[in-house]
């Protein structure tokens, strides 16, 4: 491929199906996999709930993925330019891509800002309480640009690289050497005293606990969990040689997503049991319940670095997913270079991300709808235009582009086995855009609000 090709428009591919399976998973697979996850479990019937969830990946998660490889795939382009390549009327959802990885980005950069800082206080040993320590570092203006800055530059980094030497390289690196960090996290976890309490938090079946709510939880979770309709899997796939077995592909990336989730849950939850701390603090289990568990661990310091490593190796395959489908998108609207556009995209995700950054310090007053800068790009992204973006993505492919050409494209004109492929047509048609639906009301009871 020359060096013009991968610059200006021509689309790059990936140099087999584990460099594209790496990288769909390493999109899929972030920070919200290494604590939300086990948190549901617990709370939602441990084993009961994940039997739950692993019905929803086949049910909902797989035949999603297939939907958006193949729409990149057969577009050839861009998210944008693979949904204008198979109907011009339907540009504009993959603009509606393009902009929720752009949002995307600008916050989920904060939380990568946090990992790396926290990979050296793992070095150096908590100054103070653990709840103290995140207190004044997130409230130091310096503190979070610098560290927000760093975590944009490793993004940009490995993207302005390109495809097969940026992201796919980097990714066949960091997702097996994850779930190598992760197991030793998980030896240790779970031969600590008390360790067992948590593991059993973590998987004995409670049915009981089985609830509406936790069902829709689970539905949730696999569909932001491996980032549907972020245009990620959209934009790789058309990296995809026409030779790719897409269902296998699919299912690879649903169960190494679902793995890492597991085994988060083994690492984490066993350890956070045996110190006495509570399971499920959300968010803050990351950065301030499990730091103080590493601090009173034997050998804690090790420990802790060796997690939040493995937790920047997350955040660092999701980052560079989410400025790969704006830099793609520039590429191929503006003709510019590779290079160009990753720094120009990162300059101006950066100057929206900043505002997100100082929210937990001196912008934290500073509101809109009632949320902060950081809340708000959460809440735009995770309750408004993922479950959008999925709903019309069912929609086109079902009765838009049609379900016979989506199933020509999956199979490569009947040269690929897929025996279920009837059955996907059903779900994409019919189930996946209510569920979805489901999803997206329940996410926003102002919608309940406006009817009654």
């Amino acid at each position: 491929m020359s060096k013009q090709t991968q610059e200006t428009g021509g689309a790059p591919k990936w140099s087999g199906s584990f460099g594209f399976i790496m990288a769909a998973a390493g999109s899929a697979v972030g920070m919200g996999n290494l604590w939300r996850f086990p948190m549901l479990v617990g709370e939602s019937g441990g084993g009961a709930f994940v039997l739950v969830y692993l019905i929803c990946i086949f049910l909902v998660g797989i035949p999603l993925i297939i939907a958006e490889i193949s729409i990149g795939r057969a577009g050839g382009k861009d998210a944008f330019g693979s949904y204008k390549a198979l109907n011009a009327k339907w540009g504009g959802v993959g603009i509606l891509a393009v902009i929720t990885s752009f949002i995307g980005l600008s916050y989920y950069a904060v939380l990568g800002g946090w990992v790396i800082r926290y990979i050296f206080v793992s070095v150096t040993g908590l100054p103070e309480s653990s709840e103290a320590f995140f207190m004044s570092f997130t409230g130091n203006t310096g503190s979070q640009v610098i560290y927000y800055l760093v975590f944009m530059v490793i993004t940009v980094a490995i993207v302005v690289m390109g495809i097969q030497k940026g992201i796919e390289k980097s990714c066949k690196i960091m997702m097996p050497l994850l779930i190598v960090c992760l197991i030793v996290i998980v030896i240790r976890s779970c031969t600590l005293p008390g360790a067992g309490e948590g593991i059993k938090f973590f998987l004995k079946p409670d049915f009981s606990k089985l609830t509406p709510g936790a069902f829709l939880s689970a539905l949730g979770q696999v569909f932001f969990s491996l980032s549907l309709g972020t245009g990620a899997t959209i934009t790789y796939g058309a990296y995809l040689g026409k030779n790719q077995n897409i269902p296998k592909s699919a299912v690879s990336i649903a169960f190494f997503d679902t793995m890492v989730a597991m085994i988060a849950g083994f690492a984490i939850l066993p350890a956070v049991f045996a110190f006495g701390f509570s399971p499920t603090s959300g968010p803050s289990l990351m950065f301030q319940t499990l730091p103080a568990v590493f601090d009173e661990m034997t050998g804690g310091k090790i420990f802790g670095v060796v997690f939040f490593v493995l937790v920047l190796f997350a955040a660092v395959s999701t980052s560079i997913a989410f400025l790969e489908v704006v830099v793609s998108f520039a590429v191929n609207t503006f003709k510019v270079s590779r290079a160009k556009a990753s720094v120009i995209s990162a300059v101006l995700i950066t100057c929206l991300g900043i505002p997100c950054a100082l929210s937990f310090g001196i912008w934290s007053d500073i509101k809109i709808a009632g949320k902060t800068f950081f809340d708000l790009g959460d809440y735009l992204v995770s309750n408004v235009s993922l479950p959008i973006g999925g709903i019309l993505a069912c929609i086109f492919i079902g009765w838009v582009w049609k379900s016979k050409n989506a199933e020509k494209e999956v199979t490569n004109e009947g040269k690929i086995s897929f025996k279920l492929v009837s059955v996907w047509s059903v779900l994409i048609k019919f189930v996946l855009p209510v569920v979805i639906f489901i999803i997206f009301v329940t996410s926003n009871p102002w919608i309940i609000d406006l009817f009654q």
